[in-house]
């Protein structure tokens, strides 16, 4: 279990992995991002560009005219098709539910995978923009390892739009906004090895753009005994998801809201898929844990809250730890207040008397709602203060009062 001068003692030690690297965001850039910019995602970088001419070809897409490479046997998903003819040498990527179909020289919603010549390339692949030490309590995971020390890392990029996105500086941003070096898979395992960083997790943007990195690192995170975890918006396609689930140890998602007007005007995405990915995640031997950031005005109304607590006792069952975190203004939603404490605790209430047996309130510090309890005998089995543990009583996967099984991976 990490302590608060081991986290700041390790957070010293990774800086020198990406080499100086920083944010060069010029003033469009800024501009795109804080105003928005929907042609922005699609222009093209010169093919002269290391960015584009060391960026490996991805995986996840198919051909939409000859000649355009080989297709990957994922179906064409309904998100994605469109009505006119696609331009020769298009493809479509077939990584998550948006089904971009991109012309040679453009990219997709997340700006970071493009066709080049009819070739999907990915510009992310070892391109990490941030690193960073993290407890493992902020992505939140209370019931996988807790007190564990995440070596957490993004690269740039999201399909998504969300309005009240927190880390929009680089969920927003497309490659061209950071001078990064190339880091390899490698580089990434052995430094978190060196910091004794039993997790790496895969954050802070969405995640899902830089699958192949991502299970590249995860895959040799394993040989080294050392675990891996995703955090995400959940809107994957079917394929990618399997083999993300047989590389990492658990996946947060980020269940936005139970309303598919709000994901299409806030989010810019769509529900249904994210039902569909948690559902898989589910059945796989994967840890899952959902959250809900409640947005005031826009998500936190009593049927809306209520309708997510059934889904989720109702689908994926009662043991699925499930987080009710505080908006704060942010991006573009700076205008509406952080969320009312009693917004976050009536919407406990309610999934925890549907059955719920782990529902939390996220992002207030040293609220009750913090903490593990036994779903048996009600004591606590963990205490936390912020993102730190500050108790721990559960031996073997039970609670230590009255010998009930608490479901986690707790070691």
């Amino acid at each position: 279990m990490i302590s608060r001068r081991r986290f700041i003692q390790t957070l010293a030690g990774i800086a020198p992995i990406l080499g100086g690297a920083g944010l060069c965001l010029t003033l469009p850039s800024w501009e795109r991002l804080l105003f928005g910019d929907p042609a922005g995602s699609l222009l093209a970088l010169d093919t002269s560009d290391d960015r584009v001419r060391l960026a490996p070809r991805a995986r996840f897409w198919r051909p939409l005219t000859p000649g355009g490479g080989d297709a990957h046997p994922s179906p064409l998903p309904a998100e994605g098709r469109g009505k006119r003819r696609p331009e020769a040498g298009s493809i479509q990527c077939l990584l998550c539910s948006q089904g971009c179909v991109i012309a040679v020289g453009r990219r997709g919603r997340c700006r970071t995978r493009m066709n080049v010549a009819g070739e999907l390339r990915s510009l992310v692949w070892g391109r990490p923009v941030t690193v960073h030490i993290d407890p493992i309590e902020k992505k939140p995971f209370y019931h996988y390892l807790p007190g564990a020390a995440a070596f957490s890392l993004a690269t740039t990029g999201c399909p998504l739009s969300c309005q009240f996105c927190q880390n929009w500086e680089i969920s927003q941003a497309s490659p061209e906004d950071y001078r990064v070096p190339l880091v390899p898979p490698a580089a990434i395992t052995e430094k978190a090895r060196a910091l004794e960083a039993p997790v790496i997790a895969f954050t802070y943007n969405e995640p899902t753009v830089f699958t192949e990195y991502m299970i590249d690192i995860a895959r040799e995170a394993k040989m080294l005994g050392i675990r891996s975890v995703l955090v995400s918006c959940g809107i994957m396609n079917e394929v990618p998801l399997a083999e993300l689930c047989g590389v990492l140890g658990a996946i947060k998602i980020d269940l936005k809201g139970y309303d598919e007007g709000f994901y299409r005007n806030v989010c810019g995405a769509k529900l249904k898929p994210v039902l569909r990915s948690i559902r898989q995640i589910a059945r796989s031997d994967t840890h899952l844990e959902i959250v809900n950031l409640v947005v005031p005005t826009l998500n936190d109304s009593e049927p809306m809250l209520r309708g997510l607590a059934e889904w989720v006792f109702a689908e994926v069952g009662p043991d699925i730890p499930l987080h009710f975190s505080r908006f704060h203004p942010d991006y573009r939603l700076r205008n509406l207040p952080p969320t009312p404490v009693a917004t976050l605790e009536l919407a406990r209430e309610m999934a925890m008397d549907r059955g719920m047996r782990h529902v939390y309130v996220g992002n207030v510090p040293d609220h009750p709602g913090n903490h593990t309890y036994c779903p048996s005998c009600r004591r606590v089995v963990i205490r936390r203060t912020g993102f730190f543990v500050q108790e721990m009583n559960i031996k073997s996967g039970r609670c230590t009062f009255c010998r009930s099984p608490i479901a986690g991976v707790w070691g």
